[in-house]
């Protein structure tokens, strides 16, 4: 009986996916190679859209001219400053309501109702508000991205175990006390799911915001390329847009794995 018996093969890891770099890189490699080739048959006429190799061109030219930090530096500037804005007080209403049965009662119903409005429809009253200028830039990106952080940090406290809060209840911990070392720690992973969302949002308002009222960005490099009928340059820019976004959701892939190492 003991030599018919047979060891259970362990299946729990395919519930645990893991990033593999190599693999992610070739996806890339492969899809820049194919529509290289689409192009180069005429399959995928120029008019329609650019081989990856015009889109280099185009992209190494805005490196050479100097024009590429101007706009990168620009966007970047109101992406840090009203994604900062918008996460910070979204990370401190959400601990609040999520904390505070009196402000999930009078904030939850606001919360809920507002952040079905698409913040690019309300890019106008933010101009009408702060200006042609940064402010309804910093505006629009802010209050996009407010509203998932809201929502991720709350929804992340009430799914804290019960069982901890109450050991600290136990243990008469004050109530900043369990706060700060009890329902923080358990609802970062939620924050920093509502820091990537709101990132990728963020991007969007960026790019919005500049088509309509900016000189200078990405955005507005894009709209400009449009008008001139420069499809590798509007690429180019489109490719600039999806760098920034790897690398900002690179960033918040480290500090995940810094803040969250105890788990």
């Amino acid at each position: 009986m003991a030599a018919d018996r047979q060891p259970v093969r362990y299946r729990a890891g395919v519930f645990q996916p893991r990033l593999v770099k190599w693999i992610a890189a070739l996806s890339f490699v492969l899809v820049i190679a194919a529509l290289e080739l689409l192009a180069h048959i005429g399959l995928m006429p120029a008019l329609t859209f650019p081989a990856p190799s015009a889109i280099g061109s185009a992209l190494t030219d805005l490196v050479n001219t100097g024009q590429l930090w101007p706009h990168l530096n620009a966007s970047l500037a109101r992406l840090g400053i009203g994604w900062g804005i918008g996460v910070s007080t979204g990370v401190l209403l959400g601990v609040v309501i999520g904390t505070s049965t009196l402000a999930r009662s009078l904030g939850l119903p606001w919360v809920a109702a507002i952040s079905t409005i698409p913040k690019i429809a309300l890019l106008p009253l933010f101009i009408i508000w702060f200006g042609i200028g940064e402010g309804s830039k910093y505006a629009t990106i802010a209050f996009g991205t407010f509203f998932p952080t809201v929502i991720n940090t709350f929804d992340g406290i009430s799914n804290v175990d019960r069982n901890l809060i109450r050991m600290g209840q136990a243990f008469d911990l004050k109530r900043r006390t369990i706060v700060t070392h009890i329902i923080l720690p358990a609802t970062l992973p939620s924050i920093l799911s509502a820091f990537r969302i709101s990132a990728s949002i963020g991007i969007i308002l960026l790019v919005a915001a500049e088509m309509v009222a900016a000189q200078n960005g990405i955005g507005a490099y894009i709209i400009q390329q449009q008008s001139l009928f420069q499809l590798d340059r509007l690429m180019a820019g489109v490719v600039l847009l999806m760098a920034l976004g790897l690398i900002v959701y690179g960033i918040i892939g480290l500090l995940e794995r810094w803040l969250l190492r105890w788990r």
